[in-house]
């Protein structure tokens, strides 16, 4: 089992005080011959992760390649999403394969959800002490 790498929460806004740090977790997202740096938010509440409509693109995806739909709910449920599979690298662990729901919306962070997020990684938040650890799964 590798060893868990350990992150800081983030302050997003300085006048919420302690209620501000969230945990925002640095990885690479990988789409045929290119990468993008970008910051998640590990959200246990969110089923699935989702990819907002500029960090696709920037990565080389095509709106109209991408024929599965995704119907999703809460406040994006308005806004269209189509399934892009992705590489992504986490700290020092090996590259896994991320499921995102890839919408058209802007205007929202990078959402690091259950399916799959959580079902690569285990993580254990400390948030009295503002950090998390983020492990690869074991397999059995």
């Amino acid at each position: 089992m590798s060893n868990p790498a350990r992150y800081s929460f983030v302050s997003s806004d300085n006048s919420l005080g302690e209620a501000s740090f969230k945990p925002f977790l640095p990885l690479r997202l990988n789409y045929k011959e290119k990468s993008h740096e970008v910051i998640g938010l590990l959200d246990t509440g969110a089923m699935v992760n989702v990819l907002p409509y500029q960090i696709g693109v920037e990565l080389g995806a095509v709106w109209e390649e991408q024929t599965t739909v995704l119907q999703l709910s809460g406040n994006l449920a308005q806004i269209e999403a189509r399934v892009l599979i992705l590489s992504a690298t986490v700290g020092q662990f090996p590259d896994v394969r991320l499921v995102f729901a890839w919408t058209q919306a802007t205007q929202i962070p990078l959402l690091l959800g259950q399916a799959n997020f959580f079902m690569e990684f285990d993580i254990c938040f400390y948030r009295s002490q503002k950090i998390f650890e983020v492990t690869l799964k074991k397999i059995l």
